[in-house]
């Protein structure tokens, strides 16, 4: 139920906030919240991985992209992520999560999610994400661009974006999947 309440916040207050560009990096503000807490009081990391899809749901109303994914009946939907834990966050501590588009491909898109509170990073996670048609098929992100009235040339991948690939990409081969 906390995830509804602040689902619908983000919902409400996006509009409001400054807009960012495509390419920018969005800032969204959290506060850690009692329901938020594992047994050892700081914030449950399976609580990180929702706010991402927060953050990010932020991130495409700020963008002013969400009207346009909408209309056209389209949906992301993660298919990776990792991420990785510096340090916790307690109760009622304010943080902000940072959201940026990194680059893509002819099928995902690359974000990065950075969490940090007081000017210390916290926890940073990798999402490679995709879109779906309701109609059915999937959504290139070159047609996702134009969409949203983009006409952008993907920046380099990283080296450490790739190497996450080329390792989660391993283990899907090991897996069977």
């Amino acid at each position: 139920m906390n995830l509804l309440f602040r689902l619908l916040h983000v919902l409400l207050f996006s509009r409001f906030r400054s807009r960012v560009g495509i390419m920018d990096e969005c800032a969204t503000p959290f506060r850690v919240w009692p329901t938020d807490l594992d047994v050892l009081r700081h914030m449950n990391n399976g609580i990180y991985l929702s706010l991402q899809d927060l953050a990010r749901t932020d991130y495409m109303i700020r963008a002013q992209a969400a009207g346009a994914i909408a209309s056209e009946g389209w949906y992301p939907v993660v298919a990776s992520e990792t991420i990785r834990f510096r340090r916790s966050l307690k109760v009622f501590q304010k943080f902000h999560l940072h959201t940026r588009l990194i680059t893509w491909d002819d099928k995902y898109l690359y974000l990065e999610h950075k969490f940090t509170s007081r000017g210390d990073l916290i926890a940073i996670g990798m999402i490679r994400a995709r879109f779906l048609s309701k109609k059915g098929g999937t959504v290139t992100p070159a047609e996702l661009m134009k969409a949203v009235g983009e006409n952008l040339t993907a920046p380099a991948m990283p080296e450490y974006l790739q190497s996450w690939i080329n390792a989660d990409q391993g283990q899907s081969k090991a897996a069977g999947v």
